[in-house]
């Protein structure tokens, strides 16, 4: 009988066949079970098959000694058989599922039906086994899949609380290390009015640590103006952020009110500060020195209270060493800088962040995905994320889209994110062979991506592409004969 978890909701954990795997989880290791049986023969056989298999097992004999050595020792996995005398295998798994939330819970019976495996299931447990297995493996698999499904929803919770922790800070979401350091700067800075540059790659964050910083401070209150340098026409980048009077220029039919005024009494982020034109730069620094706003075309300057967030994706000093940014407006701005760390620097905060943008657009768009697959996890922790949280924000809402179930899997995901988990998979594949046998392999898959590649350059030349490879024609056709590349039409041999 085919174990019942596999007929009732197919797996999104795939385990690999062979045995060195079994024991251990990609996310930690090793896994405890406690193997429950009231017949002394089963529950040795069970019990040195896991044994051999590399899992950490201890043993009852009935569901009081289960439970009691449940509240002793911490257990992944309780494998335990249905039929028992006084406590029945259905009532261990019901108390199991109380009290101790981690647990997963496998079931065994010689005497099974579809109606007892689903009254099981439904009840907590995670698979149902029948005696006698069909092979050992079976039971090393049915194991090793419940301890990554228990890791994987506790690892879940705990996501879902730290987000309620960090959604504090806005929507900055993180616990790294380097996340950590950010807060602490954060917190150090709201309270002060002293001018913060924020430097970080594109999609990093930068304006969620401004609005942080200015939500936690005096200001809060108050308006948080952001301004992208960069998207504002450079001819009208001072009208923007000082303002305006009637007749300044062509086209002010009417006196208007600068950024600047608007943020007045809060804060102002000028988001790519370095894009900003030499002439405004002067405007700026005279802002931050006096405190005041000249609108274009007045003659009199007005007073501001305005704290100022500058934030660049590019490096100032060697903006100023190259004389593109003014340097006594580089050390204005300079007074405290965070540095926003990218996301390949902090690949711990992945599952943190992929579970909050699963929870965001699965809200918005009304669909039922509560969980992301171990794999589809670890294909996003794989990939270097060049585009850092934006990106994976943006990843995170097509899988919403893509999904055909509850569950995210790889193939929700942009095609590039898994080509390089599979990528690294095939990378540790080799990793586990002998060193001759890698090494065939390598000069394999580089011989025959070449010549397939040489030919398509040359249309199928043969020839040419012999030529251009710098290798005997006969050589070149017999690597080609070797692993079955077959030029077009137009070869000429």
């Amino acid at each position: 009988m085919v174990a019942i978890r596999e007929i009732i909701t197919p797996l999104s954990v795939k385990v690999h066949g062979s045995r060195r795997d079994f024991g251990s989880t990609q996310e930690q290791a090793p896994i405890h079970v406690l193997v429950v049986d009231d017949e002394p023969e089963s529950l040795r056989a069970v019990a040195r098959i896991l044994k051999a298999r590399g899992f950490e097992v201890d043993t009852a004999m009935n569901g009081i000694e289960a439970l009691e050595r449940l509240e002793k020792n911490t257990v992944d996995v309780m494998l335990v058989d249905l039929v028992m005398p006084g406590m029945s295998g259905l009532e261990v798994l019901k108390k199991a599922k109380v009290g101790f939330e981690r647990l997963e819970v496998v079931m065994m019976t010689a005497f099974a039906d579809v109606d007892t495996a689903v009254a099981a299931v439904k009840a907590g447990a995670y698979d149902f086994l029948t005696k006698p297995f069909p092979s050992s493996d079976t039971v090393a698999l049915a194991v090793t899949k419940a301890a990554e499904h228990g890791r994987l929803v506790y690892k879940t919770r705990r996501l879902e609380e730290e987000l309620e922790v960090r959604e504090r800070y806005g929507n900055i979401i993180g616990s790294s290390p380097p996340m950590l350091e950010v807060y602490r700067m954060i917190d150090s800075v709201a309270h002060s009015t002293s001018t913060v540059l924020l430097q970080g790659e594109s999609g990093t964050g930068k304006e969620l640590a401004a609005r942080a910083i200015h939500n936690r401070g005096p200001r809060g209150s108050k308006p948080f103006v952001p301004v992208n340098c960069s998207a504002i026409p450079e001819n009208l980048v001072e009208s923007e952020l000082f303002g305006h009077i009637r007749g300044a220029f062509t086209g002010a039919v009417a006196t208007r009110m600068g950024l600047f005024e608007a943020a007045d009494g809060g804060t102002i982020l000028l988001d790519e500060v370095g894009e900003l034109p030499p002439q405004v730069q002067v405007k700026l620094l005279r802002t931050l020195q006096e405190g005041e706003v000249k609108r274009v075309g007045a003659s009199e300057s007005s007073k501001v209270d305005v704290r100022i967030i500058a934030a660049t994706n590019v490096d100032l000093y060697q903006a100023m060493v190259a004389s593109t940014f003014r340097e006594d407006l580089y050390y204005r701005l300079n007074v405290i800088t965070i540095q926003i760390p990218p996301l390949r620097e902090r690949v711990e905060d992945i599952p943190l962040l992929a579970y909050h943008f699963l929870r965001r657009y699965a809200l918005r768009s009304g669909r039922d995905i509560r969980r992301i697959s171990l794999e589809a996890m670890r294909a996003l922790r794989s990939y270097a994320w060049p585009g850092n949280v934006r990106e994976l924000e943006n990843a995170m809402e097509r899988a919403v889209v893509m999904a055909k179930g509850d569950v995210i899997i790889p193939g929700d995901l942009p095609r590039y994110v898994v080509s390089t988990a599979e990528s690294t998979t095939s990378r540790n594949v080799l990793l586990d062979l002998p060193f001759a046998e890698a090494k065939r392999r390598v000069i394999d898959g580089f011989e025959k991506e070449y010549v397939q590649e040489v030919l398509r350059r040359t249309g199928g030349n043969v020839s040419e592409a012999a030529r251009q490879s710098s290798l005997d024609r006969s050589n070149f056709r017999r690597i080609l004969k070797k692993y079955k590349v077959s030029s077009n039409s137009n070869s000429h041999i």
